[in-house]
């Protein structure tokens, strides 16, 4: 990581959205390897929920949680393949205000090639910014959690990170 440890920490509220029509809180292994990640790098695990994969109910539950001042970002798992019921992407869309973010899923894809090959391209991880929150859809599965944040999200979200990250640009994000 490029970390200035001259520069000071600054935690961040995060929520973690499981996206799965089976999984529950005993069965929800990405939710908890991401809950875990968030509390390691010293931020708030601010929320954390499952939600049926239906558009109209994701989208729904973004919306409460970016309303949410206490919540700076979104981390969710699941829902992001080809089949009919991977929906992420799809609830993103649904929200009002959301700019899209195309390098992360550009760079997630990327980094996933390094673990699961050619496969990576069935994946639709990507991140949109709406209403002064970040919005990052994960692919379901425990390794994509692990690329995701070890290999882009604990250095983005972390006010340290040199030359730039997501938290310095916080204070800007409602700017017109």
């Amino acid at each position: 990581m490029a970390i200035d440890q001259a520069r000071p920490f600054t935690p961040i509220n995060i929520a973690v959205l499981t996206v799965s029509d089976t999984r529950t809180p005993e069965t929800d292994t990405s939710g908890d390897i991401l809950a875990a990640r968030v509390e390691g790098a010293g931020h708030t695990l601010a929320a954390r929920t499952i939600v049926k994969d239906d558009a109209k109910l994701l989208a729904a539950q973004f919306d409460q949680w970016i309303e949410n001042e206490q919540i700076d970002a979104i981390i969710s798992t699941g829902g992001t393949g080809l089949t009919g019921r991977d929906v992420t992407p799809e609830a993103f869309a649904r929200i009002e205000g959301a700019r899209d973010i195309p390098g992360f899923g550009e760079l997630f894809r990327w980094l996933s090639f390094k673990s699961i090959g050619t496969s990576t391209v069935q994946s639709r991880a990507c991140a949109i910014v709406a209403r002064g929150t970040y919005l990052f859809a994960l692919p379901g599965s425990n390794g994509a959690v692990k690329d995701g944040w070890d290999g882009i999200l604990a250095e983005q979200l972390d006010s340290r990170n040199r030359p730039c990250n997501f938290v310095e640009l916080m204070p800007r994000l409602l700017e017109t």
